[in-house]
């Protein structure tokens, strides 16, 4: 299963993870961790969850965050309807599928033309894409969180 520090629910699975390769020093140590941010995450799910519980989103980038981000948008409510990989290997889908809902869309290297036919049949609350992507969904009155740069 996947490693990645996306989210509140992840961040503390792979800390485990990691910790479980050493001895019981270093295990205690990043319980004491999760132990101290835990309660700051918690924070920030109870005032954001209530308000996305239930909205939707769709994926589409390169290299492994489709996979790697889902958790934390999971954490605040927001189901994945469709994710994708502009560069991707049998392998990337192998272990994209176990992580996702029945029934999400999972499409690779769609075209711009593609990816905005989706977007207009699931009607997604939220499109997490590339630069290419932003400017068409903004200008559709879309919510848009590019993933490339974090700008």
């Amino acid at each position: 299963s996947n490693t990645t520090f996306f989210g509140p629910t992840k961040i503390p699975e792979s800390l485990r993870k990691i910790a479980a390769l050493f001895d019981a020093d270093i295990q205690a140590k990043a319980e004491a961790v999760i132990a101290k941010y835990t309660p700051m995450a918690q924070a920030v799910i109870d005032e954001y969850r209530p308000r996305l519980e239930g909205k939707t989103a769709m994926l589409f980038v390169g290299g492994l965050r489709p996979r790697h981000t889902v958790g934390a948008y999971e954490d605040l409510g927001i189901q994945i309807t469709g994710t994708g990989y502009e560069f991707a290997h049998q392998d990337d889908y192998d272990r994209t599928a176990p992580e996702m809902a029945k029934g999400t869309l999972i499409y690779d290297d769609v075209s711009e033309f593609e990816f905005e036919r989706y977007v207009g049949e699931l009607k997604p609350d939220l499109v997490g894409s590339g630069i290419k992507e932003k400017y068409v969904f903004q200008k559709a009155g879309i919510p848009f969180r590019q993933m490339h740069s974090w700008d």
